[in-house]
């Protein structure tokens, strides 16, 4: 067999179009165009098959936050693989890096979240929260408790209940879904959503959707709630400071569990631990994945209160679970990614230094013509692409036109930034310097430019 590790940007891109189906893709569009092959990485660097140098806006999918090339990871990782490569946890078995990681995240996780259900990711972690916290409510007596509330553009996963807790169109417009016994109220977007409000009227506002949908549906009938401390994928959506203390107050009065999807936001991302520090969040339930472990192996679980976790354990067998819940050396890996974090106090920094430094540079861009709103939150921004910044208007010629453009003038300027709609976002890997933040916006802003021109040359610059 051939080492394609020699082989040709053309040959891989010939194989990867014969062999390889890729996720949120269309696979027509990408066999005409080619994949770009990413060969190699070393810090928040990346380095494709033709010898490019990106710098990496996203942190792999959200999740490289150590950055790449961290020896200690690969050298932890081969030596659980010689003394325990992998062993279940089902049949009253444990094994000591599970254990280890569990008493961890115990200690990490903020309030009374001391117990964690694992899987191998946040899409498998949330179908987990699906049934655990029905589980949960019929343990409690109430079996007709299992409405879950979510929120239209959140992303919670894409298995076939994870996605339906989401709120994502494209999404439930395949595959059936979503699956019954799912409701959503509206995402707090106040740039594109907001009116004539204040964002501390419209968070206000959008936060009480929450207690409307529970009365309309019956308050005996609602499980939970389920959100992003910042919606990521939704384009970093970072809610106004009014809309998580009435959350958590409307949960608090209307006996439903708060889960904080912390897939992204967890593990330094908001310049905390968890996302949900940030915001004041008291959840019951935090799903993590990600960060967890860095991206260096797949791992994720539900973080659960006591309370929680003792009724689940008063109903007997919890008929559920996956073949590598706690993996070892996914949990040895995930061990030692904290260990460096804490070590090399890559949160403190974030909080302190690089994070409001790079705040300080990220709001300047949204002096641009093309940029309507500029937010972040430690190491998690978007921009706003607008046509008409007073009326913060999309584009007459339909969403994502301006996004798709910048995200390509992004590419070609050696910069992974991502375009959700007509939203540009970023989440770097939490250990870029100022040195690294200042190439990053230089970069961003030639991209801006860029797009800019080319929509006024090809009269694109209309508002809708």
């Amino acid at each position: 067999m051939k080492n394609l590790h020699n082989a040709s940007t053309a040959e891989l891109q010939a194989l990867d179009a014969a062999h390889h189906m890729h996720p949120f893709t269309d696979g027509a569009v990408l066999h005409e165009k080619g994949v770009r092959v990413i060969t190699s990485a070393k810090g928040v660097f990346l380095t494709d098959s033709d010898g490019n140098e990106l710098l990496d806006g996203m942190a792999g999918l959200w999740c490289c936050n150590i950055g790449y090339g961290r020896k200690e990871l690969a050298e932890v990782a081969f030596a659980q693989m010689q003394k325990l490569p992998y062993y279940n946890t089902f049949f009253q078995t444990s094994h000591p890096p599970v254990i280890a990681l569990s008493r961890k995240l115990a200690q990490l996780a903020p309030g009374d979240l001391n117990h964690v259900f694992y899987a191998s990711g946040g899409s498998e972690a949330n179908d987990t929260n699906i049934r655990l916290v029905r589980h949960y409510w019929a343990v409690k007596g109430k079996p007709q408790k299992t409405i879950f509330i979510s929120r239209h553009n959140a992303y919670h996963g894409s298995t076939v209940g994870a996605a339906s807790l989401g709120g994502m169109a494209g999404m439930h417009a395949q595959g059936g879904l979503p699956i019954p016994d799912i409701a959503y109220i509206d995402q707090p977007n106040w740039w594109a959503e907001g009116g004539d409000l204040s964002p501390e009227e419209f968070g206000l506002m959008r936060a009480r959707q929450l207690e409307d949908k529970i009365v309309e549906l019956g308050e005996g009938r609602v499980a939970a709630f389920i959100a992003e401390p910042v919606q990521g994928a939704g384009g970093v959506i970072v809610p106004p400071e009014t809309y998580w203390p009435e959350i958590q107050r409307i949960c608090d009065r209307h006996d439903i569990l708060l889960i904080a999807d912390e897939v992204i936001c967890g593990f330094g991302r908001t310049g905390n631990w968890f996302g949900s520090e940030t915001f004041g969040i008291r959840p019951d339930i935090m799903t993590i994945a990600k960060g967890l472990s860095s991206g260096y192996q797949p791992i994720g679980g539900s973080v659960l209160s006591d309370e929680v976790a003792s009724v689940i354990d008063e109903g007997g067998d919890f008929n559920h679970g996956y073949t590598y819940s706690g993996h070892p050396v996914a949990a040895a890996v995930a061990l030692e990614n904290l260990r460096i974090m804490e070590d090399e106090k890559i949160v403190e920094t974030v909080a302190n230094e690089t994070g409001p430094y790079l705040a300080g540079k990220w709001a300047e861009l949204a002096d641009h013509p093309l940029v309507g709103e500029a937010v972040i939150s430690g190491m998690m921004a978007s921009v706003a692409l607008t046509p008409d910044k007073a009326a913060r208007a999309g584009f007459a010629a339909g969403v994502g036109t301006a996004g798709l453009r910048c995200r390509d003038r992004c590419f070609e300027n050696n910069l992974v930034m991502r375009h959700v709609g007509d939203r540009m976002i970023i989440a770097p890997p939490l250990v870029l310097s100022k040195d690294e933040i200042d190439m990053l916006i230089d970069r961003a802003v030639k991209s801006l430019d860029e797009t800019y021109a080319g929509l006024e040359k090809d009269g694109l610059l209309q508002p809708a």
